[in-house]
């Protein structure tokens, strides 16, 4: 018997508000270290300048996270996590809003 684990992956396109990006770094340090209590693992990181983009068609986004789960159960167990919970009004005060995309790997 075999058991066959499909990874689900998300990525995020997160965008600030002016001036909070402090803030929102203290949202960081509590919640990526949570990711690996339920399975998750942070894949990137990324936080591109300008020039880095060849085209866009939308507002750039200040970070860009890819993660991965083992289910989706993990993630909503991570997004239920009591110790990030505690620290959201960090993330409501500094995060204007979020792009979450969902997929599997082909």
């Amino acid at each position: 018997m075999f058991i066959i684990i499909t990874m689900i992956y998300f990525t995020q396109l997160v965008y600030i508000l002016e001036g909070q990006e402090n803030i929102f770094d203290q949202f960081e340090a509590v919640a990526i270290p949570a990711i690996s209590k339920y399975n998750g693992k942070l894949l990137l990181r990324l936080r591109p300048s300008a020039a880095d983009y060849i085209e866009s068609n939308i507002e750039l986004p200040y970070e860009i996270h890819f993660v991965e789960f083992e289910t989706e159960n993990d993630f909503t167990r991570f997004m239920e996590d009591e110790g990030r919970k505690q620290f959201l009004h960090l993330k409501e005060q500094s995060i204007k809003s979020v792009v979450l995309i969902k997929g599997t790997k082909l």
